[in-house]
């Protein structure tokens, strides 16, 4: 770990603790900062809070008072799950504190090298997949991130030897730096997160800042297929390195006569590749021209490409029983998501869909739905998803209290040869604390299912 001197005797907030403020307050202390914590959450009810005070970290919670601010900070490192609105952060601008998150903390000690990956969709599946090629091919990737460890807390026992394969949400590319990967990903840009950011402009913006500080020595990585992203892309001064599902890219990773292509080269044939859906081949093609950049073989991306059945919760294959096949892609929380797990499959689906009602109609599902027999429906958006599945002439309609509930109805009116497909296109939060949840509780009534059969 690089032992930066920056933060001795500094005064510094961390603002909102879970894990990344956790871990962000126990470096900074050990570097030498002047911590106060402040998180929302009583103290009594705070095990996370508890910890930091038996540090001698300063700890004030259940509230976040602007009043702290008097007290002369010169740094706040903010969750980034507390949107700048907070009135602690509007204040801190107007007194022009820097505001960060903990990843520029990790990009200030680490050793390694980083690979970052960002995008509206394919982030968890690109990292995971980037990590999986390395490790196949000895190259000592680090897994961090929204996907796994806080990226400042694997930065601390990351080596010069090591590559940190980081997942990096808009949130916390809103509070970068310095902060600088020799290989950054933009997956793809949709509209999402505008609860979060002011405006489309801003989200794009704090999407850009993963190439803000890569020199002509880096590498950037993007969606050829995008116009718009192809055209931002020309705001770094990285090395562009596009990829395409549809055209033919020389400098890059494209699909060409049935393979996946790599600057000419062929690295392996589509049909060899477990992981389904044109979604998930751009996140293969984005992995994988990451994976050549560093040296990786193609022995070792083969390996992972013919193995490798998806990321859980997200158009991951759980069993084959009579002939159906269960994918669980409760990571769908909005349409968007959904559409692309029923664009990857040509067999008869059954969906199992519906959740948190956010107020939206769901009109954008009926071009995808031209491929689904029956529709098995829970949550307080049933009405609205079974009143699309009318308009499309989708005749098995079947209301269920929940998951559980959906999969052996699902199986009782399925055929062989039929996908069985949880897709929600809603969140969980209506019946379930998380998506995660309510895909473990998918998986397990498939096994339930499979052991009665």
């Amino acid at each position: 770990m690089n032992k930066v001197t920056k933060y001795k005797w500094k005064k510094v907030l961390v603002l909102g603790l879970a894990k990344s403020g956790v871990v962000a307050a126990s470096l900074l202390h050990e570097l030498g900062a002047f911590v106060t914590v402040n998180d929302y959450k009583p103290f009594e009810e705070n095990p996370d809070a508890q910890g930091l005070l038996e540090q001698g970290i300063k700890v004030i919670c259940g509230s976040h008072p602007v009043e702290l601010l008097d007290e002369g900070f010169e740094l706040i490192v903010k969750n980034p799950g507390i949107p700048y609105t907070n009135p602690i952060i509007r204040r801190a601008q107007e007194l022009g504190l820097p505001i960060i998150t903990e990843v520029e903390l990790a990009y200030e000690i680490t050793e390694s090298d980083i690979i970052g990956i960002t995008g509206t969709n394919g982030k968890t599946t690109t990292t995971t997949l980037i990590y999986e090629m390395m490790d196949k091919g000895n190259k000592n990737p680090l897994i961090a991130g929204n996907i796994g460890t806080v990226a400042s807390e694997v930065a601390q026992n990351a080596t010069t030897e090591d590559t940190m394969v980081v997942e990096l949400s808009s949130f916390q590319l809103m509070g970068i730096s310095a902060f600088r990967p020799h290989i950054a990903i933009i997956t793809n840009l949709y509209e999402a997160h505008l609860d979060y950011h002011s405006s489309w402009g801003e989200y794009i913006q704090a999407k850009m800042n993963i190439t803000s500080n890569q020199s002509e020595e880096d590498f950037l990585i993007v969606n050829a297929d995008q116009d718009e992203l192809m055209s931002l892309a020309k705001q770094s001064i990285a090395q562009i390195i596009p990829f395409s599902t549809k055209q033919y890219v020389e400098d890059g990773a494209c699909l060409m006569n049935g393979s996946i292509y790599f600057r000419k080269e062929k690295i392996i044939n589509v049909d060899e590749i477990v992981l389904p859906g044109v979604h998930n081949l751009e996140n293969i093609l984005a992995a994988v021209a990451a994976a050549k950049l560093k040296g990786v073989n193609n022995d070792a991306i083969q390996q992972v490409l013919t193995t490798f059945p998806g990321v859980k919760h997200r158009t991951q294959y759980v069993a084959e029983i009579q002939g159906r096949r269960f994918y669980n892609d409760s990571k769908a929380t909005n349409i968007l998501a959904a559409t692309s797990a029923l664009k990857a499959f040509n067999d008869p689906i059954i969906l199992l869909a519906g959740g948190l009602d956010r107020g939206n109609e769901f009109d954008a599902l009926i071009p995808v739905l031209k491929g689904v027999r029956a529709l098995v429906l829970f949550g307080e958006t049933a009405p609205k998803i079974e009143k699309v599945g009318k308009s499309v002439g989708i005749e098995k309609i079947i209301h269920v209290d929940n998951v559980e509930e959906a999969v052996p109805v699902a199986y009782e009116i399925s055929e062989p040869g039929d996908i069985i497909l949880l897709s929600p296109a809603c969140a969980s939060w209506d019946q379930y604390k998380t998506f995660e949840v309510r895909g473990d509780i998918f998986i397990h009534a498939v096994h339930k299912l499979e052991e009665s059969n």
